[in-house]
C-alpha cells in the first residue's frame, strides 16, 4: 500500500517521478505528490486523488535533477491534499515520503513536539516534524535521520530530503519494501522494480532497519548504529513491456489473458529435460518430515490455499490447515509437532503473514512461501521460496496469481507424493497443458460471458456465489472479484449451508450463481439450485463439460477433477469483470483497495 519513488542525478526529475507513480497507481490512489529540489529551492505539488489530476498541476517548467513522489493510500486521516504526501517540517528544510504505519507516532507527538503545529492528520508528518527537532540537537542531517528511525516503531518506508543539501537522498525502511536503484551518474529509489525500469535493471535490496545515503554516483547502506554495509545489486528479471497494458483497455483483461502463457511458463520452469519434475530437494524433504501443513494467506491467495489443502491433501496425503494471515498472528491455534507452514502471497510484501512468519521463525518451525516476487521480504526472511512465474500483476483484482498459485501447490503435491513413494495417476505437467488449452477457449469466449453478466448481473444489489467441495472454494474467489471491481454485494456459499440460513436472502431475481464440476456432488449443487429458483432466484449454472445439463448457462472444457479450480475461475473473472465495465467502474483500481497490502 502507497508508492515511493526517488531520483538524484543529472536529468531533470518530474517524468521520472510521475511516471513511475503511475507504474505504482496500483499501490494506492487516494492522493499523490511530488517534491523536486532545485537551486531555487523546494518545489511542492500535491492533489487529492489520480497522479493524472498531479499531472495537471504540476508546473512542467520546475526543472531539478533530485525528487521524490508519492502515491497513498489512506491509513492516517482522510484521503485529501493536506495528508496527502510528501509532508514538510514547520520550517520547510525537510521534506519526506513514507509507506507503513508508525504505532508510536502519537507518543513521540505528545513527548517531544507540542510545541509543533501540525499540518495534517498523518503519522507521517510526526516524522518529518520529529527529525527537524533532533536536528537541532545532531551535528548533520545522517544522525538526526538514524536516530529518528531508531525512535520509531512499526512499519516504514522513507525517503527524505533537506533542503540545505542537494546531494543526498536520505532512505530508510522497516517491514515495508523499498529499493534503491543503481544507474550511471544518478541513482533512484521505488517501492517496486517497476516503477523505474526504463531508466535501470539494477538494484539493491534494503533490509530493514537500515539507513541509506542515496547519492548521484553512491549508494552507502548503513545499520542504524552507523555500521557500513556492503551489499551488491542484483538484476530484476522483469521485462519492460510486462509493465505495459498494449493493445488491451485495461490491465485485468490482459491478465485473465496471460492465464494460459503463465501455465506453459509454469510447467517449463517446474519440468527438466527427462520431463521429471524440478524442485528444491530440501522443500521435498521438508514436506517429507512435516505431519502437518499450515498455510498463512489472506483474501485471494486464502483462496488459492483452500484448493491447495485439497490437492496437498489428497495427492500427498499430508494434514492442511488454511487459515487468515491477520487472524492467526494473533489467536495462533495448538500446533503439530513437526509443522511445516506455507505463506502464499503475490506480492511476498503482504503485512499480516509477514508478522506470522516472524512469529514462526522465532518459534524455529520451517517456513515455504509461494510468490510471485522472489527477492520479497516473505520470500528472504522463509527458508524456502517457490516462484509462481506470473509476470507482474498490475490491476488492483488478482487472476493470473491465484492461478498460478494454484497450479504450483499441485506440482508441490505431487512431487511430494512422488517422494513418498505414493502410487499416482496423475501427470500434472501434462494436465496442466491441458488447463492451459481450456483457459484459451475460455478467454475465446468473452462475448458469450459478457451477455451473462449483462443479462445477470447489470442492475442487481447483490448476487450469491454457491458451490461443493472445490467449487465452494472458487465460489468464495468468484464472489471476491465480483464485489472488489463491481462493488455489487456478493458472498459465496457452501450449496448444502444455504438452507441453514442464507437463502432467506434469496428474492425474485436475486443472482445465484452455481458451480457444478466435481461428478461426486454434481446431484446435490442441482439440488440447491432448485431451492433458490423456488424462492425466486435468477440461477447460472457453470458445468463441467460431462456433468452438464441442457439449461446450465455456460459448459467448461473438461479438464482433470482435482485441477477444475483453474478453468472454472476463469469465467468468474470476466464475469466480474464485465460487470464492472457496465457499471462504469474503475476495473484496475477499484475504491479503497490497493494491490501490496503493506500494512497489518
Amino acid at each position: 500500500m502507497c508508492g515511493i519513488v526517488g531520483y538524484i542525478g543529472q536529468q531533470d526529475t518530474k517524468e521520472l517521478l510521475l511516471n513511475g507513480l503511475e507504474k505504482l497507481e496500483y499501490r494506492g490512489y487516494d492522493s499523490a505528490g511530488i517534491a523536486m529540489l532545485n537551486d531555487s529551492g523546494l518545489n511542492l505539488f500535491k492533489v487529492k486523488g489520480r497522479i493524472a489530476r498531479l499531472r495537471e498541476k504540476v508546473d512542467m517548467n520546475v526543472q531539478a535533477t533530485m525528487g521524490i513522489g508519492h502515491t497513498r493510500w489512506a491509513t492516517h486521516g482522510v484521503p485529501s491534499e493536506d495528508n496527502a504526501h510528501p509532508h514538510q517540517s514547520a520550517s520547510g528544510r525537510f521534506t519526506i515520503v513514507h509507506n507503513g504505519v508508525i504505532e508510536n507516532y502519537q507518543a513521540l507527538k505528545n513527548e517531544y513536539l507540542q510545541d509543533v503545529s501540525f499540518g495534517s492528520q498523518t503519522d507521517t508528518e510526526v516524522i518529518v516534524q520529529l527529525i527537524e527537532k533532533l536536528s537541532e540537537e545532531y551535528d548533520t542531517t545522517e544522525q538526526a535521520f538514524r536516530k529518528a528511525m531508531d525512535m520509531l516503531k512499526g512499519s516504514y518506508a522513507i525517503a527524505l530530503i533537506d533542503e540545505k543539501d542537494n546531494e543526498t537522498l536520505y532512505v530508510a525502511k522497516n517491514k515495508s519494501p523499498l529499493l534503491v536503484g543503481i544507474g550511471d551518474g544518478f541513482n533512484v529509489v521505488a517501492s517496486d522494480a517497476m516503477a523505474t525500469l526504463k531508466v535501470t535493471d539494477q538494484y539493491v535490496e534494503i533490509q530493514d532497519k537500515e539507513v541509506v545515503l542515496v547519492k548521484r554516483d553512491q549508494v552507502e547502506i548503513q545499520k542504524l548504529d552507523g555500521t557500513t554495509v556492503e551489499r551488491e545489486p542484483y538484476t530484476a528479471q522483469i521485462d519492460v513491456s510486462d509493465t505495459e497494458k498494449g493493445t488491451y483497455p485495461h490491465f485485468m483483461l490482459k491478465e485473465i489473458d496471460e492465464q494460459p502463457l503463465v501455465m506453459r511458463k509454469i510447467i517449463k520452469e517446474y519440468q527438466n529435460g527427462d520431463n521429471e519434475l524440478k524442485l528444491d530437494s530440501a522443500i521435498r524433504d521438508a514436506m517429507k518430515a512435516c505431519d502437518r501443513i499450515y498455510i498463512i494467506a489472506a483474501g485471494t491467495s486464502y483462496h488459492a490455499g483452500l484448493v491447495g489443502k485439497q490437492l496437498i491433501e489428497n495427492i500427498a496425503t499430508i494434514p492442511v490447515e488454511v487459515h487468515v494471515a491477520s487472524e492467526f498472528s494473533y489467536n495462533m491455534p495448538l500446533l503439530s509437532e513437526k509443522p511445516l507452514f506455507i505463506f502464499i502471497s503475490q506480492s511476498g510484501e503482504t503485512a499480516d503473514s509477514r508478522a506470522v512468519l516472524v512469529k514462526v521463525k522465532e518459534l524455529g518451525h520451517p517456513a515455504l512461501t509461494i510468490t510471485n516476487v522472489p527477492g520479497s521480504t516473505l520470500s528472504r526472511e522463509a527458508d524456502y521460496t517457490l516462484h509462481l512465474y506470473a509476470g507482474p500483476e498490475i490491476a488492483v483484482a488478482s487472476t493470473k496469481a491465484y492461478t498460478a498459485q494454484i497450479a504450483v501447490l499441485a506440482i508441490l503435491a505431487v512431487d511430494t507424493a512422488q517422494a513418498k513413494g505414493n502410487n499416482l495417476d496423475f501427470d500434472p505437467m501434462q494436465e496442466l497443458g491441458i488447463v492451459a488449452s481450456a483457459m484459451e477457449a475460455l478467454t475465446d469466449q468473452k462475448e458469450a460471458i459478457e451477455a451473462l453478466a449483462r443479462d445477470y448481473l447489470s442492475t442487481t444489489r447483490n448476487a450469491f456465489f454457491i458451490g461443493r467441495s472445490t467449487d465452494y472454494n472458487v465460489s468464495m474467489e468468484g464472489s471476491l472479484k465480483l464485489k472488489e471491481i463491481s462493488y455489487i454485494q456478493a458472498e459465496g456459499f457452501a450449496g448444502g449451508e444455504l438452507k441453514h440460513g442464507t437463502i432467506a436472502l434469496i428474492e425474485d431475481g436475486t443472482p445465484v450463481i452455481a458451480l457444478s464440476t466435481q461428478e461426486n456432488v454434481n446431484y446435490s449443487i442441482r439440488g440447491n439450485v432448485q431451492e433458490v429458483v423456488a424462492r425466486g432466484a435468477n440461477a447460472m449454472v457453470i458445468s463441467m463439460k460431462g456433468l452438464e445439463q441442457d439449461d446450465d448457462a455456460f459448459v467448461l472444457p473438461q479438464v482433470h477433477e482435482l485441477l477444475t479450480p483453474l478453468v472454472s475461475v476463469v469465467p468468474l473473472q470476466l464475469l466480474a469483470y464485465y460487470a464492472a465495465l457496465h457499471r462504469d467502474r474503475d476495473v484496475d483500481k477499484p475504491r479503497n483497495l490497493a494491490k501490496s497490502v503493506t500494512v497489518e
